[in-house]
């Protein structure tokens, strides 16, 4: 004899919209809690495609079933099972159908899948020659559109995709391939007014920069662009003087002529620094940070910084100096970075913390 649960989830193929509809608001409602997940994960060879298919239906069950599906998702199991049964490809068809109204809650279900390997996989479309690489191409190219402020933003969680994919070798190949030109696109929604994007793009660069030491080239590329996305937020609310802007280029310089809003998401500050002291662990790359009046920058922003794991991330750099006494350019830059030091070291002897070399 049927179970309630199992009479439920048959309801959601029932012919009647009215029986859907009512099914479906009521798994909805399960998905809320750990222990409606837990009994309707029982039931997922049946649960899973029934709610696939409401999501190309019309808004008033497609937005249960996809928040339905959002929720089960964030079970790593039952996240396995939709990756395996196609979801990603289902997904991203129904989130570029004109007629879709769901978009927002596809891109967040891809934010879940996309947190295990076969769904980074799945989404890069690995394997698939001729294919490879469009989904995350076409994710882009939505991520970086110009949105109205005023509506709702159905594409801004992309940029939590595109972290989980640039965890990834591969997709961090993908995205600094010059030829495709992502990463660049990419930088540019850095001064974004949503915190989500803002988080999202510097996630991704911070770990495309884990290719530095084989992929410096093309991320000096787009130098233009990736310099003030990690060096601005870091950069401390100042007015810097007009001879250490003379060092810097343009699109620095000018920004950090005049009076700023601070970056207050610490989360953020950490990965620009994080980036910036990866990349400046290759010879060419210290290079460029030096030539942008880098260490300056990180001087001045540390002078104002009180997060202890932002410090921890200035410090990390600060460092740099002591693994590289054969290199040129760190030397160069020692008395710089000696400043630094001396810097962290007054902050942490006046907060009363012991001191390490």
């Amino acid at each position: 004899m049927a179970t309630e649960l199992e009479e439920l989830v048959g309801f959601l193929s029932s012919p009647s919209p009215t029986v859907t509809k009512a099914a479906v608001d009521i798994v909805r409602g399960l998905t809320g809690s750990e222990d409606g997940l837990q009994s309707l994960a029982n039931y997922a060879k049946i649960l899973l495609p029934s709610l696939a298919r409401l999501l190309s239906g019309k808004k008033e069950v497609s937005e249960p079933a996809g928040e339905a599906l959002v929720n089960l998702s964030q079970n790593s199991g039952l996240a396995a099972k939709m990756v395996e049964m196609g979801m990603i490809n289902a997904a991203m068809d129904i989130l570029y159908n004109p007629d879709s109204s769901i978009g927002r809650l596809l891109a967040m279900l891809l934010v879940n899948l996309t947190q295990l390997d076969v769904g980074v996989a799945s989404l890069l479309q690995t394997g698939e020659e001729k294919m490879q690489g469009l989904y995350v191409m076409k994710l882009v190219r939505s991520f970086c559109r110009s949105s109205d402020e005023a509506r709702e933003d159905p594409f801004e969680h992309v940029g939590s995709v595109l972290v989980n994919i640039s965890k990834q070798e591969a997709g961090r190949k993908l995205l600094l391939d010059p030829r495709r030109g992502l990463l660049k696109q990419i930088i540019r929604q850095f001064d974004s007014s949503s915190p989500l994007r803002r988080k999202g793009v510097s996630g991704t660069i911070r770990n495309c920069c884990f290719e530095a030491e084989s992929q410096l080239q093309n991320l000096l590329l787009i130098s233009e662009f990736l310099w003030p996305a990690l060096l601005l937020p870091v950069a401390g609310n100042k007015i810097y003087s007009e001879q250490d802007r003379s060092k810097m280029p343009l699109e620095l310089g000018s920004a950090l002529s005049i009076e700023r809003e601070p970056v207050d998401d610490p989360e953020i500050r950490v990965q620009a620094l994080e980036a910036i002291y990866l990349i400046s662990l290759q010879e060419a790359g210290l290079r460029a940070f030096w030539s942008v009046n880098g260490p300056r920058i990180i001087q001045v922003g540390y002078e104002d910084e009180e997060d202890p794991k932002v410090m921890g991330a200035y410090e990390q750099l600060g460092s740099m100096r002591d693994g590289g006494a054969n290199n040129r350019d760190i030397e160069l830059a020692t008395p710089v970075f000696i400043h630094l030091i001396e810097q962290i070291f007054h902050k942490q002897f006046s907060a009363g913390l012991e001191w390490s070399m």
